[in-house]
């Protein structure tokens, strides 16, 4: 490991709701602050542009309607001149960036995530495989093209988003990558109230970053959104039970052993950072490394469907071509790896 020790940076935030051009402005100032701090990296929350659509949790589809087509409007295009703007934003701060979006591609919406590099590419993105209950009536879904890891020099790192950390094969696949530091990007639905899980996802969440890095023998970064009162307004869910509370979310580090490095922030707005000591991978992996001695390919195997998932099964696949992970092994900084 070139680099032993890294300083991360995870984003406890909310972007302007529903306004793009205001959130791509707030994503680069967050980026500048976290170079600032001397960050190499710099994660953002689940569909952190332009914000999540906590209405599915709370409202029929006759006055869900008008917020999705305000939510696709808003949605970001990749290449675009939105997603040049960050990449100037993480050229000129210096550092790596994972970003969580609404994607649009023509008609349909998939939760994404970006990766940037400190030159300012555009270099991957993940799709997330499989839309959660009510938020199938938003998003589109992945396919296997979307598992990958991306080689920064100092680490290699990937990724998932929200209930996909309770997909177990894809995160064995991202294991058997070598995957080192881990970005878990959530929404802020333990304070939605609406969503009949939100008591439990503080436990939900926890648990499954803990249990991801004592397997994958990795750090994990979990950065959570928070409730801002400009969403409260927009919602407009009455006052009682279903409404949603100010704050929420909960955004920290934790270890290749399971445990959090610190307490996890919540409720606030704040970058929150850490210094990860990638050598303690090495321990770990010491006493098992699922991905390698602690393996049974003799007697469990799977594989990966990389074909696109189209329409159309002779499309050609142009302006999202340069986004799809590269075959092979790494052989310079910024590779995408992906699963043979």
């Amino acid at each position: 490991m070139a680099d032993s020790i890294v300083r991360v940076a995870a984003v406890h935030a909310a972007a302007p709701f529903l306004d793009l051009s205001a959130g791509v402005a707030k994503t680069c100032e967050f980026i500048r602050e976290a170079g600032r701090a001397d960050a190499r990296l710099v994660v953002f929350p689940e569909t952190f542009l332009p914000g999540y659509p906590y209405w599915i949790w709370s409202h029929t589809a006759k006055y869900a309607a008008p917020l999705f087509a305000e939510l696709h409007a808003n949605s970001i295009e990749l290449p675009s001149p939105e997603s040049d703007a960050i990449g100037a934003a993480a050229r000129e701060a210096g550092v790596w960036v994972v970003l969580g979006v609404n994607e649009r591609a023509r008609g349909t919406l998939y939760n994404s995530q970006v990766y940037f590099g400190p030159d300012g590419r555009l270099l991957a993105r993940h799709r997330k495989l499989q839309p959660t209950n009510a938020e199938r009536t938003v998003w589109g879904r992945g396919d296997g093209r979307d598992i990958f890891v991306v080689d920064t020099g100092f680490a290699r790192l990937g990724g998932l988003i929200c209930f996909e950390h309770s997909m177990d094969l894809p995160r064995y696949a991202l294991a058997t990558l070598g995957e080192q530091i881990h970005v878990a990007a959530w929404p802020a639905i333990n304070a939605t109230h609406a969503d009949p899980n939100a008591g439990d996802f503080d436990h939900y969440s926890a648990t499954l970053a803990q249990a991801h890095a004592i397997c994958s023998q990795t750090f994990v970064v979990i950065s959570q959104g928070l409730i801002t009162q400009e969403i409260i307004d927009k919602l407009g869910v009455p006052d009682g039970p279903d409404a949603p509370s100010l704050g929420g979310g909960m955004t920290g580090f934790v270890g290749p052993n399971g445990k959090w490095l610190a307490k996890p922030h919540r409720d606030t707005e704040k970058i929150v950072t850490a210094d990860l000591e990638l050598d303690t991978i090495r321990f770990a992996k010491f006493f098992a490394d699922g991905a390698g001695h602690y393996a049974r390919p003799d007697v469990f195997r799977f594989g990966i469907d990389r074909t696109a998932q189209t329409p159309l099964s002779t499309q050609v696949v142009d302006t999202v071509a340069p986004l799809m992970p590269a075959e092979g092994d790494a052989s310079e900084i910024g590779t995408v790896l992906s699963v043979q």
